[in-house]
């Protein structure tokens, strides 16, 4: 009874918070529900409805770019910063890199979204006027259908590569100095020992960071809140914003339940076939 006791608190807030969202989310999900009215059961309605909704495509569409454009940028930025920072060099250097880059992680990203806003006025933005400087007309970073997917990839990269940095550079301290020094002695350069030694050794790193970048960028939503508005259009709107406006600007609950639901199911099967996938190049030993 005591050790149910010292749980009691987690299970009651995942059943309130958690499980008991996604329960009525599913069932709203079946539903014609706007709030003003009680929830009128409609079957399979709402995901009919999905299919031929052109916007919540586009906005599909927008969060896939962000996905993968997350996936290669945050990791492969984070994994060469990690190597560097592991290289031989004064331990108060090191601490110093290391809080440089992971400290936007600490900020709020509505905070990190609104300075870069600010970075990224067309007139006044300081990035432009350093363009300017080597002879580059100034870029409509936030309201062009062209750069504004590039502005909520920038932010969002820039904001957590530090967190992934630090997953990599802890795995790469875990990985045998006699081994290197043995690669070394038989004649391997610094790439060789990375691609055949350092690499598979922090696999696991590796698929953790991959996993989490894949989930967090399908949640996107603040950054694009906060830079573009979604616009100009849809041309930079996630599911997630999407769903919100279905939800609370046009209380259509029913739909962005359905919406929810959806997305739900494509980040559960996106992370099961990286779990599936994992056996071919993760290593535990």
């Amino acid at each position: 009874m005591t050790g149910y006791a010292f749980i009691a608190p987690s299970v009651i807030g995942f059943l309130l918070f958690i499980l008991g969202p996604v329960v009525a989310a599913l069932f709203l999900s079946t539903t014609r529900y706007t709030i003003l009215r009680p929830p009128r059961f409609v079957g399979l309605d709402n995901y009919t409805r999905m299919l031929s909704d052109d916007r919540l495509l586009q906005t599909y569409g927008n969060t896939f770019i962000y996905v993968i454009a997350a996936v290669i940028l945050i990791n492969a930025i984070a994994l060469t910063a990690a190597v560097l920072i592991s290289q031989n060099m004064p331990t108060w250097l090191t601490t110093i890199f290391r809080s440089a880059y992971f400290f936007p992680y600490l900020v709020a990203l509505v905070y990190v979204s609104i300075i870069w806003q600010a970075l990224f006025q067309k007139d006044t933005g300081v990035l432009n006027y350093y363009l300017s400087q080597v002879g580059v007309a100034p870029i409509d970073w936030l309201n062009s259908p062209g750069m504004s997917k590039v502005t909520v990839i920038i932010v969002d990269t820039w904001r957590n590569i530090g967190f992934a940095m630090l997953i990599y550079v802890a795995a790469i301290q875990e990985v045998p100095k006699e081994m290197l020094e043995a690669a070394e002695v038989d004649g391997a350069g610094p790439w060789r020992r990375f691609r055949s030694i350092t690499f598979p050794m922090i696999s696991q790193a590796t698929f953790f960071n991959i996993t989490t970048t894949v989930i967090g960028a399908f949640q996107i939503y603040e950054s694009i809140i906060v830079l573009t508005r979604g616009g100009p259009g849809d041309s930079s709107r996630s599911v997630v914003m999407y769903l919100a406006e279905k939800a609370f600007s046009d209380y259509d609950m029913g739909y962005a339940s359905a919406i929810a639901v959806s997305l739900f199911v494509l980040i559960l099967l996106v992370t099961l076939v990286q779990f599936r996938v994992r056996r071919t190049w993760v290593h535990y030993e």
